[in-house]
């Protein structure tokens, strides 16, 4: 059991944001088209290919000031409101004000957000929270390719982000060359949470000796530490392993999807 991560997220929705008014200037989002994708996370025993239906998503991470104008629509999402069954004690405790980020802030990755919150925020602009393959299918794209996982330039580029000290400073959003989607961030920026990070199952020993299963969980997918060329998506996977629904980080923030149907310009 994934603990809060296991509530409903229909659940944040009866405390959170009702309807589609909330915060004022959403990130713009992109149109990726479907199709077929090698995800690191089998759907199925014998089965590594999914199909990706054609959605939309932010082309940037939200950002503070887009999360605050969120949070004085919504101020049951304020740190010193919110419950403890939807956020831990640092849930935006970077904030010099309850309901406003420090406009030195305003232009970066909102982060200590949970995926409670982060759920809420989406919701209230008529938007959900993208799911893990969407994510990973965007992920996969340079500025040229649909699927640059083997290109070892590209590949290398974005494991030095995990180089870097985690001391640094967040850049502002949209700073990053767009991939062929057109979306930005998606590397070197922040960690990003997705609709169904509790679904996803890890294996901690690829031998399956016996070993504790510190990375096991339950759900649909299945992973083994194989897969070397992919370091940094199981950098990622590791990462939401580890999260609840309540938990917030220094480096964590989110992005919002939508369906093709219903996508808002």
């Amino acid at each position: 059991m994934r603990g809060s991560g296991t509530i409903a997220l229909s659940a944040v929705l009866v405390l959170g944001a009702c309807g589609v008014a909330g915060a004022a200037n959403p990130s713009p989002q992109v149109s990726v088209p479907g199709g077929d994708f090698r995800s690191v996370l089998a759907p199925a025993p014998g089965q590594d290919v999914v199909r990706v239906p054609g959605f939309r998503l932010d082309e940037t991470p939200v950002t503070n000031a887009q999360f605050s104008a969120f949070v004085r629509a919504h101020p049951e999402w304020r740190r010193d409101r919110v419950t403890r069954l939807f956020a831990d004690p640092e849930y935006l405790s970077h904030w010099s004000k309850a309901d406003q980020a420090d406009a030195v802030l305003a232009d970066q990755p909102v982060t200590r957000v949970s995926w409670f919150a982060a759920g809420a925020y989406c919701e209230a602009q008529g938007r959900r929270l993208p799911t893990w393959y969407e994510w990973e299918y965007v992920a996969a794209a340079s500025e040229t390719a649909r699927d640059a996982r083997n290109d070892s330039a590209w590949t290398q580029r974005i494991l030095a982000w995990y180089g870097k000290p985690a001391t640094a400073g967040l850049p502002p959003v949209g700073k990053t060359p767009p991939n062929m989607y057109g979306a930005r961030d998606l590397h070197g920026v922040v960690w990003e949470w997705v609709e169904d990070f509790n679904s996803i199952l890890v294996s901690g020993d690829s031998r399956e000796q016996g070993d504790p299963d510190v990375l096991r969980f339950c759900g649909t997918g299945a992973l083994t530490m194989q897969d070397k060329d992919n370091y940094a998506i199981l950098m990622r996977i590791a990462m939401l392993s580890s999260m609840e629904g309540r938990y917030t980080t220094t480096s964590m923030g989110f992005r919002c999807a939508s369906d093709l149907k219903s996508a808002q310009p």
